[in-house]
């Protein structure tokens, strides 16, 4: 589930916050913190937290669209016509 390397405790980590927050600026990877032996939390540095967040709000938004066309019923045909149709818009309007 996690990786064994990058789990700390809590304690540890604000004992040795300065080279807990070195090594999260450094390498990029989150690092799990314990309290009692329980993973509790998980800390990352920010840069290097914010593609994760991109990537899963491009893959939310692509579940979200599919879902959409199971729902209208949109077949491969409307799709394919679609496509066609918005390529001949971009031709014609680049010819303008």
């Amino acid at each position: 589930m996690f990786k064994t390397d990058n789990i700390y405790s809590l304690t540890d980590f604000q004992r040795n916050a300065r080279t807990h927050l070195d090594r999260l600026k450094q390498l990029g990877l989150p690092e799990i913190l314990t309290v009692n032996g329980q993973a509790e939390i998980v800390v990352q540095d920010a840069a290097a937290y914010q593609p994760r967040v991109d990537k899963l709000e491009a893959i939310e938004g692509i579940r979200k669209g599919l879902e959409a066309m199971k729902q209208v019923g949109m077949s491969r045909r409307f799709l394919a016509n679609l496509s066609v149709n918005t390529r001949l818009i971009s031709e014609t309007l680049s010819n303008l």
